[in-house]
């Protein structure tokens, strides 16, 4: 299966997401729309500042044990309820990817992880309000009890080889397909002791 890393799931051109930058957010005062080179941005006249909307960047895990991975129902309030996806969510601001793995795992299922590598990247355009820059990392659970938490319901191994319920995101299918068809090892991570972020 070839490696596959941008993810179209709403019709026609993706949205320039301009409408989010309606107002300036440092100053409050009403953003124009401008062209910047080939590309249209918001632009305001009193901090004479562009402003640029940017994906939001997000982690995805897939918790590997033998021949079975994790998979999460989605509670119905949320992007995709009802349907089932990989651990997943975004990046605060205040952390590192890897750290937002291993919380978003927990959060969602209760597992506590290793994160092994980083096995893709992929661009996911989703609503036109809503676009991603994903890291996908394989893991494996080191402890804890799965259970659905957060914004999932449910949580429950699944073999590579089952009949997999509807997925919420596209990326997911072609991950899980990808790794039972031959697993991905990927790049390797280090991660960073507390002590060395003062470095």
């Amino acid at each position: 299966m070839l490696t596959k890393q941008v993810f179209y799931q709403y019709p026609g051109t993706p949205s320039d997401g301009l409408e989010r930058l309606a107002y300036c957010p440092d100053c409050g005062d009403p953003c124009e729309i401008t062209k910047e080179g080939t590309d249209s941005r918001r632009h305001c006249e009193v901090c004479q500042r562009y402003h640029y909307v940017n994906p939001a960047s997000a982690v995805s895990i897939l918790v590997v044990r033998g021949d079975a991975f994790v998979l999460c129902r989605r509670n119905a309030s949320s992007y995709g309820g009802g349907k089932w996806c990989l651990p997943c969510g975004f990046i605060e601001f205040r952390e590192d990817f890897l750290t937002a793995g291993i919380r978003e795992t927990k959060e969602e299922t209760g597992l506590d992880i290793d994160v092994k590598s980083i096995i893709s990247v992929t661009s996911n355009f989703l609503t036109a309000s809503s676009h991603t820059l994903t890291v996908v990392l394989l893991a494996h659970a080191t402890g804890g009890t799965l259970l659905g938490g957060d914004d999932i319901d449910e949580a429950r191994w699944f073999k590579f080889t089952d009949l997999l319920p509807p997925l919420a995101f596209d990326a997911d299918d072609h991950i899980i397909s990808r790794y039972g068809e031959q697993p991905i090892y990927g790049a390797a991570v280090q991660h960073c002791p507390e002590s060395a972020r003062d470095l």
